[in-house]
C-alpha cells in the first residue's frame, strides 16, 4: 500500500471523518503530505489538540513521514460554514 492510502486508511479507521483530503506534496515519494480532516471528534477541542489526535492516529506513519502539514482540522459545522462562506456571492 501507499503511503498516501496508508494515511488515509489510518484516519479513517481512527477519526471517521465526514471529509478527508490527504495531498502527497513530496512528489510521489511518500515523505511529505498536506491533510484537511473533518471529524465530529475534534467537536470542543482546541486546535492543538486536534493536531495531537490526527498525530496520534499517524503514529506508525510518522516513522516513515518527514514532514505533515495540517491544513485544516475542522468540525462538521465549522467546515459547512466555511464552505458557505467561500461561496461566490451572488450578485445584487
Amino acid at each position: 500500500m501507499k503511503m498516501k492510502e496508508q494515511v488515509e486508511s489510518s484516519l479513517r479507521a481512527k477519526l471517521n471523518p465526514s471529509h478527508l483530503e490527504v495531498v502527497d506534496m513530496s512528489g510521489g515519494c511518500g515523505a511529505k503530505f498536506s491533510i484537511v480532516i473533518v471529524t465530529e471528534q475534534f467537536e470542543g477541542k482546541r486546535l492543538l489538540e486536534r493536531h495531537r489526535m490526527v498525530n496520534g492516529a499517524l503514529a506508525e506513519e510518522m516513522k516513515e513521514i518527514h514532514a505533515l502539514s495540517i491544513t485544516k482540522a475542522l468540525t462538521p459545522e465549522q467546515w459547512k460554514q466555511q464552505q458557505e462562506s467561500e461561496k461566490p456571492q451572488a450578485a445584487a
